[in-house]
Parts: structure tokens; sequence; C-alpha cells
């Protein structure tokens, strides 16, 4: 598999990630059953893609950049379904995030 349908599949880990993330807290502690099932359906389908990606990339650099992706994307699912605003040192500690993402896979090298 190419690195680019390799980085199209983690896309697809990300957004199921963040769907489960979402989903389960819509499951209020697993206590309804639709959003526990689709909780339970996305983190498998997600750790599915992940098992996929990690063929062509490495490990370390799959999942960092899979847990950056996936915190940035349940932040903004946070701020638009759930009213969740974050503050000063939130959005900071996020834009951290984004550039360690981006160093890992711009600037990183592995043997």
């Amino acid at each position: 598999m190419s690195n680019i349908i390799a980085y199209i599949v983690l896309i697809i880990a990300v957004i199921l990630g963040t769907a489960a993330n979402g989903f389960a807290k819509g499951a209020n502690g697993f206590t309804l059953l639709i959003p526990s099932l689709l909780t339970a359906i996305t983190i498998v389908g997600c750790m599915f893609t992940l098992s996929i990606v990690m063929k062509t990339i490495p490990v370390g650099i799959t999942y960092a950049s899979f847990a950056g992706l996936c915190i940035i994307a349940t932040t903004i699912v946070g701020i638009l379904r759930f009213n969740q605003m974050p503050d000063i040192y939130t959005l900071i500690g996020l834009a951290l995030i984004i550039s360690g993402v981006l160093i890992v896979n711009l600037l990183g090298k592995t043997t």
C-alpha cells in the first residue's frame, strides 16, 4: 500500500475514533443501547483501520498521528455538538498537539 493510501485510511480511522468518542458521550455511561452499540462498532472499525495503516506507516508515527488528530477532531465535536468551549490554555495545548503531529509526519524519520 502506498503512503498516500495509508494516510487516507488513517483519516478514516480518525473519523471513526472521533465518532466513537461522540457516541460514547451520548451513551450516557453505556446506559443507552443504540449509542453504546454505535460506540462499540466505531471503535472496532477504528482499530481495524489503524491495523491496516500500521502495515505501511510505523506504529509510533501512526498512533501519534491518530491520537493527535483524534484529540483535535473530538474537541471540534465537543464544541459543535455539546457546546463545550475550550479556554485559552486548551487552545494553546491543541496548537502544540497540531505542531507535534506535523513535526512527526513532516520532519521525523524512522529506520
